[in-house]
């Protein structure tokens, strides 16, 4: 089987999109979504959390498009949190106070052997990028 080959075309190219200065609204926008950041800081969220919410309800994709990550206006404001791999820590010290209350539980066993592997990547990674 044979196809058509494509032809090609000799359109213009696309323009790149020219920098300029953010708008006013823009600028307001940023303002009110830190102050979303922050208040949900102060209510114990951890950062991943906090993106995953603003997806959700303020329908915001990405967060570093206003230049900034969470963590970084989490620093700016001098708000404390949990990094991943102190949350890490925790499900796995519940995990063996739970396999050692129940032995059976094989699932809790793979959940434990799972989230150790997470904490060595995570040591692993902090690890290379430490600052």
């Amino acid at each position: 089987m044979t196809g058509k080959k494509q032809e090609k075309t000799e359109g213009e190219k696309p323009v790149g999109k020219k920098t300029t200065k953010p708008k006013i609204a823009d600028r307001q926008k940023e303002e009110n979504i830190e102050k979303v950041v922050i208040d949900l800081a102060k209510k114990g969220y951890s950062p991943a959390k906090i993106g995953e919410i603003l997806k959700q309800k303020q329908e915001i994709k990405k967060i570093k498009v206003l230049g900034k990550s969470i963590t970084k206006i989490l620093k700016e404001n001098n708000i404390s949190y949990e990094n991943d791999l102190a949350i890490v820590n925790k499900k796995i010290k519940k995990l063996e106070e739970h396999y050692n209350k129940n032995k059976q539980d094989k699932r809790a066993k793979r959940e434990l052997v799972k989230f150790i592997g997470l904490r060595k990547k995570l040591e692993k990674y902090n690890s290379k990028n430490k600052k």
